[in-house]
């Protein structure tokens, strides 16, 4: 695939998947008993080489209640247990922990786990811990967790050690099942976790408390985890097929760039600049591997603190969409994807990334030239018609070191659009990812640079993070009828009418403009020659276990 190849599946296969879920169990025979196929664990289980990965991205916390980014995820899902997931190359839910996982009501999920299940560490995992999983998770409601996906969740219920019931509000939700395979979905270990807090990653870490097919050996945070295979895991995926795997973290991509032209780490994952991957695909002594998109790049508005937000001391909600429409005037996209990405990344018009059910362009016709391209005269008359004094002043924040090196030349360039014709004065500042991630929530920054990566795969994980009144942004924005027709495609049965939803939700948040997306982009990993197995698939992960060299 080329590096302009942004989506492995066809439009229509997503929806009919989570349709289908609705109606139909999901039962993968013998994967939670290392049976054939794919699944379980197999007797040369470690047999190969350790692995060395390179990565700038850089951790939130261990615990899955607390963090809701690719860095940490990246460590989550190869060391934490998951009731269902995606096989490899596949955007099928289908059991990994679970022997089985259906709807046996239109609002009850039921999950049947295998008898003897066991952590690392030797304790028992048992229905029990899957519900204090889901409880703490809600309880904590930590503002970088993902707890917000579970909003059509109501209860647990566990009416034996390997039953599992998940009671749900409304009937006939078509997206649950693809939550259980994300960040909500990892199950960790009660005799180790707070049940109210979020736990360090140091106790995780002393007390083996881990159920995925690796196990943390080594953890120094945000420089160096090492794993090895975790013989008690009994799921999905295959068993690891190297004997161990070095995560090792860079503080820059040139750094991470060295490495992988050296032979000093074996795959380089996250993130180099598109100017360091093209000099690298001419390298014989590396290879390039990209897969599907899904990844977007955007501007994040603070309803209460940007100009003219509710808590400002100016407060005029006209005032403050009208700064909104007038930024939306001005990007150029084409220009950031050219000038700073060389394609790598593409111009993004929308909320819903193109290669999903239910995308379209809805920005493209509403602002700046209708064609996608800037037009500074329409932004001027928006701010003059709405009463804006310019030029506006605009803080705008953007972590250097959380989605890659080319961030910088990203928003220079946004700042520079943005100022070009008078309209803006823009003071651009940056902080890194892990005073960022705590900052964004608690209204530090007015505008924001934030990314996405898909938990999974369905248009409505674009949409129900961003834009229900409670979500993940913690931007204040509010708009009733959008949150209904959120809450509504995700539990609507008929897949044409469920598309019709998810478009009229971009058309009504793109005349809100909670956020200004920018671009959309594929994954790419570089790795050695005598590298093998790197999946880069729908699931957006990259997962270790078939990695060999």
């Amino acid at each position: 695939m080329s590096l302009h190849h942004t989506s492995g599946f066809s439009r229509g296969r997503v929806v009919g998947v989570a349709a289908a879920l609705g109606v139909a169990s999901i039962v993968l025979a013998g994967c939670a008993t290392g049976g054939g196929g794919t699944g379980g664990q197999s007797g040369d289980a470690g047999s190969g080489s350790s692995i060395i990965v390179g990565t700038t991205d850089k951790v939130t916390t261990l615990d899955p209640a607390g963090s809701y980014d690719n860095g940490s995820l990246a460590v989550q899902t190869q060391v934490f247990p998951y009731l269902v997931n995606t096989d490899y190359n596949s955007t099928e839910v289908v059991p990994d922990l679970a022997e089985s996982a259906e709807f046996t009501a239109p609002n009850e999920y039921t999950v049947k786990l295998p008898a003897g299940l066991k952590w690392a560490n030797g304790h028992d995992l048992t229905s029990s811990d899957v519900k204090f999983s889901f409880d703490r998770n809600l309880k904590i409601a930590d503002p970088n967790g993902a707890s917000s996906l579970l909003y059509n969740l109501d209860s647990v219920e566990t009416p034996d050690a390997t039953t599992v019931v998940f009671k749900l509000k409304t009937d006939n939700d078509q997206v649950f099942p693809f939550i259980l395979t994300s960040f909500p979905g990892a199950i960790v270990d009660e005799e180790v976790f707070s049940a109210d807090a979020v736990t360090p990653d140091k106790d995780i870490v002393d007390a083996d408390a881990f159920g995925g097919p690796y196990k943390v050996t080594s953890w120094d945070f945000n420089k160096a985890v090492e794993f090895s295979p975790n013989e008690n895991y009994k799921g999905l995926l295959a068993a690891p097929v190297n004997s161990g795997v070095v995560l090792q973290y860079f503080a820059e991509s040139s750094n991470l760039k060295l490495a992988v032209q050296q032979g000093d780490v074996d795959v380089a994952y996250r993130s180099l600049s598109a100017t360091d991957v093209d000099d690298l695909g001419k390298n014989k002594d590396v290879k390039v591997v990209d897969g599907p998109g899904g990844e977007i790049r955007y501007i994040v508005f603070n309803f209460n603190t940007q100009p003219y937000g509710a808590t400002t001391a100016d407060a005029d909600p006209a005032k403050a969409l009208a700064v909104r429409q007038a930024v939306a005037d001005l990007v150029d996209r084409e220009a950031i994807s050219t000038q700073v990405y060389k394609g790598t990344y593409t111009p993004l018009y929308s909320y819903v990334p193109e290669g999903f059910a239910g995308a379209t362009d809805a920005l493209k016709g509403l602002y700046g030239d209708g064609n996608g391209g800037p037009d500074a005269a329409k932004a001027k008359a928006t701010l003059e018609a709405a009463g804006v004094t310019t030029p506006v002043k605009l803080s705008l924040q953007y972590s250097p070191d959380h989605y890659g090196p080319s961030s910088g030349d990203e928003y220079a360039l946004v700042k520079s659009q943005l100022e070009k014709d008078g309209l803006f004065s823009v003071d651009l500042q940056s902080t890194e990812w892990v005073q960022y991630s705590k900052d964004r929530t608690a209204d530090v920054y007015p505008a924001y640079q934030l990314g996405w990566f898909p938990d999974y795969s369905d248009a409505d994980n674009y949409l129900t993070p961003f834009f229900l009144t409670k979500n993940f942004l913690g931007n204040h924005y509010d708009n009733q009828t959008v949150n209904d027709l959120i809450l509504k495609q995700a539990v609507e049965p008929d897949a044409a009418t469920r598309q019709a939803d998810i478009e009229q939700i971009q058309k009504l948040v793109a005349g809100d403009l909670s956020t200004v997306p920018l671009l959309q982009g594929a994954q790419v990993a570089v790795t050695g020659k005598d590298v093998s197995g790197i999946t880069l698939d729908a699931s957006f992960k990259l997962r270790f276990a078939p990695i060999t060299k």
